[in-house]
């Protein structure tokens, strides 16, 4: 049982995926800090005057529960575009490169596919003779045609 369990964690893709979701961690705080103590402060500049941040108090001055602060949404849409941006280029765009020079296709588009006549379903492969959800057999992928 132990043998299997170490097995299963020593997968090759299992301790890609955890070194991974690490990295994405640390970046995750470094753009968090960055949007807090950046970013904040430059829009709640925006608001002018002695303002909290960037919105509008809807309840009574100085309660924190009653106050629409737009600021912090604008902080957080930043950060996640941030961070995204970061995990594409640092993590995603370089494990493509890896795979590929091993010849592994990683992300790749999806190929092409039908819909399946007797119960409509989209996600067929192309190429598929019965379908995935009815088992019904499928009429044969039109092949390229050739002309002489």
């Amino acid at each position: 049982m132990l043998k299997g369990f170490k097995n299963f964690l020593m997968r090759g893709d299992l301790v890609t995926i955890a070194v991974g979701l690490v990295i994405a961690l640390a970046f995750s705080t470094l753009i968090k800090a960055f949007t807090d103590f950046v970013i904040n402060p430059i829009v709640s500049r925006f608001q002018g005057g002695k303002s909290v941040g960037l919105g509008w108090q809807l309840g009574e001055a100085g309660n924190q529960a009653t106050y629409l602060d737009l600021g912090q949404f604008i902080s957080a849409l930043i950060y996640f575009i941030i961070f995204i941006a970061v995990v594409y280029f640092l993590i995603v765009v370089p494990y493509k490169h890896y795979q590929a020079r091993r010849g592994v296709k990683a992300f790749g588009e999806p190929g092409p596919v039908k819909t399946c006549p007797a119960c409509l379903s989209e996600d067929l492969p192309a190429a598929a003779s019965k379908c995935l959800h009815c088992a019904s057999e499928q009429p044969p992928a039109p092949s390229a045609v050739t002309t002489s």
